[in-house]
């Protein structure tokens, strides 16, 4: 098919000096699990003209970095300016307001400051999502199309969710009976729910655009590529099966930590997925299919949204942003899934196009480390708004500017043990040891005792173990320590040279204690102690 069916024309680059009184305009658009597979990134394999065409005219981050690579957490820092740390979210049953009542969100400093804030699809993680403090318009309550559309997808779904209810009970509605792990139906874009919340954006964008004397804040966030991954059948044409290549990274890293990677929880629980086992090259072909076919259809649908902002005369006021709150491994390491400290799991796409961005910085890539929770400050800058003290992130607007600008010694993540949570990164529960998931778990706590030997402690290693990670220019440090015991020398420590080794093969730590003593110097600096001057 040809790229015609994605590419919406946008407007060629300009320039041009936003007036003192009038505020822009802010496009926030979220993207789910997508890690940096587009074309600009230099993948060779994605379809992504809509965010290539974007990158082109905007400023691309190479190096941008998630808080922790699951969705509640992630989403939760970037829209508080909280790190996990400060914030007691690292998993995705807390709800951000009960651990914070009071903390002013991103949208809700925009709406306290006179936009309107309103959101379509998935900004903030479910449950947290109609924060009625944030948003000054209240959330549509149209719903779209939900889950499968073919009917033997849906039936499938539903025998299987009761199949496995009378099997485990209960644990089964926290996802064990799920249906497959993708779908393509023929269908038109708005026949799934990315396409028809960006309907409904659009819509609401002509709404907003009648009040000439008051900007608005516009998020939209996209489901896919979460799974299930589904989409119309269209964007699973695009691809060639002959042209999709998986990773020979079949392994974790070597002497990397038993308790970095998890055994892909969430995917093994779909339908169609070996609970156990590797996965064959025929079906990883397949899902990296649907992986990719998902991001050909969120990428359409921003070109949609752009040409929507141009049809309504007001791109030349309005700020786009574009981000993921994770990445995701499809088969690297041999697992599928996020939730791990490595850099397939922590680094996500971002780019950002300002109406005034010096023409010098447009089409640039910037290889400075950023965050996500750098997102909150430079919009507030951008804006002419106060950022809130609290908020614990450097505005990056330097840096659109000068993008090779000397900038952050860091960039910081975490993840509580990634091999002994559930893939909504909450402790292990009784009923997930009782399912199908128990030859598992005894294999992935098997690795750990060997290698931890007398530091073995499932109280320790489920509740209380927390992966700490610092990416610098060269290197990624893995320190893996007690929470109830933070001053005590860390269990385990990983050290990955990305000037050696970019895709984290081996760990050198033992073989480089002197560099592990100043990185660890460097780490307990924290992330004050590592901004940009």
């Amino acid at each position: 098919m040809k790229l015609a069916v994605l590419l919406f024309t946008f407007s060629c680059c300009f320039s041009i000096t936003i007036k003192a009184q009038q505020k822009p305009n802010i496009l926030f658009i979220g993207i789910d699990d997508l890690r940096p597979e587009l074309g600009c990134y230099g993948s060779d394999e994605a379809i992504s003209p809509n965010l290539d065409h974007l990158a082109t005219q905007g400023l691309l981050f190479n190096k941008a970095y998630c808080q922790q690579a699951i969705c509640g957490p992630s989403r939760a820092s970037l829209l508080t300016g909280y790190r996990p740390e400060t914030s007691g979210v690292f998993h995705n049953y807390i709800k951000f307001r009960e651990a914070n009542a009071d903390v002013i969100t991103l949208p809700q400093q925009f709406k306290n400051n006179g936009y309107e804030t309103v959101y379509f699809g998935k900004i903030f993680h479910h449950g947290d999502l109609d924060d009625q403090l944030s948003w000054s318009i209240p959330p549509s309550k149209e719903r779209g199309p939900g889950g499968y559309q073919l009917a033997e997808n849906i039936a499938l779904s539903k025998k299987n969710l009761k199949d496995m209810t009378e099997k485990y009970g209960a644990q089964a509605k926290l996802g064990l009976g799920s249906g497959p792990a993708y779908e393509f139906a023929d269908v038109p874009d708005d026949g799934y729910g990315d396409g028809f919340n960006t309907n409904l954006a659009i819509g609401q964008l002509k709404e907003l655009v009648k009040n000439k004397d008051k900007p608005f804040f516009l998020g939209l966030g996209f489901h896919k590529p979460h799974l299930n991954w589904t989409a119309p059948k269209k964007y699973w044409d695009l691809y060639d099966e002959k042209n999709i290549h998986l990773s020979t990274q079949v392994n974790g890293p070597k002497d990397g930590a038993a308790m970095g990677l998890h055994a892909s929880f969430e995917l093994r629980t779909r339908y169609d997925i070996p609970k156990e086992g590797d996965i064959s090259p025929e079906q990883a072909i397949k899902l990296k299919h649907a992986y990719l076919a998902c991001v050909s259809y969120v990428d359409a649908q921003i070109g949609k949204m752009i040409g929507a902002l141009e049809d309504a005369g007001v791109r030349d006021n309005t700020i786009i942003i574009v981000w993921s709150d994770h990445g995701w491994h499809l088969g690297e390491m041999g697992i599928w899934g996020k939730a791990t400290d490595y850099e397939i799991a922590t680094r996500v796409p971002l780019m950002i196009w300002t109406p005034d961005m010096p023409k010098g910085s447009r089409g640039k890539t910037s290889e400075a480390l950023v965050e996500l929770v750098d997102m909150y400050p430079t919009l507030c800058e951008l804006a002419g708004i106060e950022t809130p003290k609290h908020v614990e992130g450097q505005s990056f607007v330097p840096l659109l500017k000068q993008p090779n600008k000397k900038w952050k010694a860091a960039a910081f993540s975490q993840f509580p043990d990634p091999a002994l949570r559930e893939w909504g990164a909450y402790p292990l529960r009784d009923g997930m040891r009782q399912t199908f998931f128990e030859p598992l778990i005894e294999k992935v706590e098997q690795r750990i005792i060997d290698q931890q030997k007398e530091k073995w402690n499932r109280e320790l290693f489920e509740n209380d173990l927390m992966g700490y990670t610092m990416r610098t220019q060269r290197y990624r440090l893995i320190v893996w320590k007690d929470t109830k015991h933070p001053k005590e020398k860390p269990l385990y420590v990983e050290l990955y040279d990305h000037k050696k080794d970019p895709t984290e093969t081996v760990n050198i730590a033992t073989a480089n204690p002197k560099e592990v003593n100043q990185l660890l110097k460097q780490f307990e600096k924290g992330w004050k102690g590592n901004q940009a001057k």
